[in-house]
């Protein structure tokens, strides 16, 4: 992976139904609106193709539920990025799917049309909790989407969990990794519940209508989680993050390594390496203003140096290869040692950071206690 080639994100802000615990720009539109939304994504990504002279060499569709739109409408999607950037022959061209919107016809024909890594949104395989977070499939159907998906030649394929849901237990949880390891994904993601204000699964915590599991619980789910995947053939690459071996996310590493990226849609951001600049969260206003041939950007800033300097060193060490001091010196001409080294010498002295081969990684309790680690390098 290198930083002269260039990683997009397409956003498609559309699902059958909004989850709980959701805070993205996501929700249901009508067939109409989406169509609208179609030809206005089209339409960026036609006038930003040469603003780019780097090859593509990572896409990623997220959302929202992309595959709520249909085989034709992704396909035009990802043919309008070939005729505008250059997509080179082995990109990893990755799709988020809700198990409940695809099947075994679908799946083929989006493989077909050059889609080559499927993260299926699973969460849990506990129908009960399914229903209290408002997921629309059901466990057996995420079992059927595995399955369809390997027939229809997914090699790479990926899973997302959650734990400290509401009605989960240890035991609940444990059952969900192991039917998820027994499906033989590729990647799991696995991300502890962050309850965030303005959702409806948030209102039912505060009115006690749903029940989270206890802070001691949730350790116990993390701690379990870290301990189990890496027997079952997972090395853990980011906090949340694990992979077989060869099968990392590698547009997901782009940002954690800080190399550019080109968002296209409704709230999508962007990075040029310095700049950061994102698209108004308004699906109608995202349209009405590409449609009529007008940027749709609401938001630009270009990062002062130390702010630079600290996103850097948070990111890369959210992954457990860690920081590399060689690399940080040729980034930014400066020895991140020398700058940081109250930091450095705080966190080692607490035991959350250890110097790793040409530069720092966290520890297991500094991957535990991460949030605690990144605000020391604030400027």
């Amino acid at each position: 992976m290198s930083t002269k080639t260039l990683g997009v994100y397409i956003h498609i802000p559309f699902c059958r139904a909004k989850c709980g615990y959701c805070a993205f720009v996501s929700r249901p539109g009508s067939r109409e609106e989406q169509q609208q939304y179609v030809a206005a994504l089209c339409r960026e990504i036609s006038a930003a193709g040469g603003d780019f002279a780097v090859p593509v060499d990572t896409v990623f569709f997220g959302g929202g539920t992309p595959t709520i739109l249909s085989v034709a409408e992704l396909t035009v999607i990802l043919d309008t990025l070939r005729s505008r950037f250059v997509v080179t022959s082995t990109a990893e061209i990755s799709l988020e799917a809700n198990p409940g919107t695809v099947d075994a016809e679908s799946l083929a024909q989006l493989r077909q049309a050059g889609f080559n890594r499927l993260s299926l949104g699973v969460q849990s395989f506990d129908d009960r909790i399914l229903r209290a977070i408002g997921r629309i499939h059901c466990a057996d159907e995420a079992r059927q989407a595995v399955a369809a998906a390997r027939t229809a030649g997914f090699d790479n394929l990926s899973l997302d969990l959650m734990y400290g849901l509401p009605g989960q237990t240890v035991d609940s949880w444990r059952e969900t990794l192991r039917r998820a390891v027994e499906l033989a994904p590729d990647h799991i993601s696995a991300y502890g519940l962050k309850l965030e204000e303005g959702t409806a699964l948030a209102a039912q915590v505060i009115t006690r209508q749903a029940i989270l599991p206890g802070e001691a619980a949730e350790e116990a789910m993390y701690d379990y989680l870290n301990a189990y995947l890496p027997r079952q053939g997972f090395h853990r690459y980011e906090i949340s993050n694990y992979a077989r071996p060869g099968k990392e996310c590698r547009h997901n590493l782009k940002y954690w390594r800080y190399f550019p990226y080109r968002g296209f849609g409704a709230a999508a951001h962007s990075f040029d390496g310095r700049a950061r600049f994102a698209n108004t969260e308004d699906v109608s206003f995202y349209c009405t203003r590409q449609l009529a041939g007008q940027s749709a950007e609401t938001f630009r800033e270009t990062l002062p140096e130390p702010d630079q300097l600290a996103e850097y060193a948070f990111l890369a060490l959210r992954t457990t290869e860690g920081l590399m001091t060689g690399d940080f010196r040729e980034r930014f001409g400066q020895n991140f040692d020398d700058i940081y080294a109250g930091p450095v010498a705080e966190l080692i002295r607490d035991g959350l950071l250890i110097r790793e081969r040409d530069g720092w990684r966290l520890t297991e309790k500094g991957f535990k206690l991460s949030n605690q680690a990144y605000v020391k390098f604030l400027p």
